[in-house]
């Protein structure tokens, strides 16, 4: 690829993609038959959870996804803009409607904005890496995966998943412990995103790379001192890896990477918001590959 990789291996099949996989799992319906009430008593009693999905964005999103919502909650005297399509929407699919105090709405997704609207639907469903890569397979693509190593802001990782559904990436994968998880702070920070771009949660980002590399994709780590972005090659089926805020991508994982790319810097700064560089990577691969 013209740069040192940070790792050899030797014997990789790049075609090796696991399929037989079911992806019926990302079609779920939702047949709700409960009318629209006012019940404010109702959401008192409402726990604040991950099946929490706050913004009009998002529920516009949640709505198109097929995932099983449960109620939605508006503020009361919202009639107006995309909440009274949203409504109507709601609705029209016997989903139940219940009108609430500003506050209920707050304390429903942990006071993030929710622009007066915040829906109750199950939890997303993590999926494997199989299921990944099947998802690639079936659109006759090379993988794109993208690797969040220690994203611990919630908003970071909401951003970061916009942009690689934006980008046309088949799935992320983020550690199970010491990290952002999927949470209404996210569904929000996404735009709805989230509900678009399957999720794999696990226990070991080092070992998860390492079945990465055997199933034929090649690891790019976004660290400060690797080579220029723009000189690798992502036509093959690869993952980037992202780091935390503070740390960047931790030692280990960087050491079983493939390959090390950077951004360069002009300016005073010597870094740029991990978003804003996933947004720079993810469509540099799109562009080599002339999606």
């Amino acid at each position: 690829m013209g740069f040192e990789a940070s790792g050899k291996r030797s014997g990789k099949n790049k075609n090796n993609f696991h399929k037989n996989r079911d992806n019926s799992r990302f079609d779920r319906s939702a047949p709700r038959n409960k009318p629209y009430n006012s019940g404010e008593a109702r959401a008192e009693q409402e726990p604040l959870n991950n099946g929490s999905v706050p913004g009009r964005n998002a529920v516009r999103e949640l709505l198109k996804s097929g995932r099983a919502i449960e109620k939605i909650f508006i503020q009361s005297g919202e009639r107006e803009g995309s909440i009274t399509v949203l409504a109507a929407e709601a609705l029209s699919r016997g989903i139940p409607l219940i009108e609430v105090e500003r506050a209920k709405l707050d304390a429903l997704c942990g006071y993030e904005q929710h622009q007066g609207i915040v829906a109750i639907a199950s939890e997303k469903e993590y999926v494997t890496i199989e299921d990944v890569l099947e998802i690639a397979k079936e659109r006759g693509e090379k993988p794109l995966i993208v690797i969040a190593d220690g994203i611990s802001d919630p908003h970071n990782l909401g951003a970061i998943i916009r942009c690689a559904e934006g980008a046309g990436a088949h799935g992320i994968i983020i550690p199970k412990r010491r990290a952002a998880c999927i949470t209404p702070a996210v569904v929000k920070a996404s735009a709805g995103a989230v509900e678009h771009l399957a999720a794999v949660k696990c226990t070991n980002i080092t070992e998860t790379i390492k079945k990465l590399k055997e199933l034929g994709l090649w690891i790019f780590a976004a660290e400060a001192d690797g080579t220029p972005y723009d000189k690798a090659d992502y036509t093959v089926p690869c993952a980037i890896v992202l780091g935390g805020e503070d740390t960047g991508v931790s030692e280990l994982v960087r050491k079983n990477c493939d390959y090390t790319v950077s951004i360069p810097m002009r300016g005073k700064v010597n870094s740029l918001n991990v978003s804003t560089a996933a947004a720079v990577l993810l469509y540099e691969v799109i562009r080599q590959r002339g999606v």
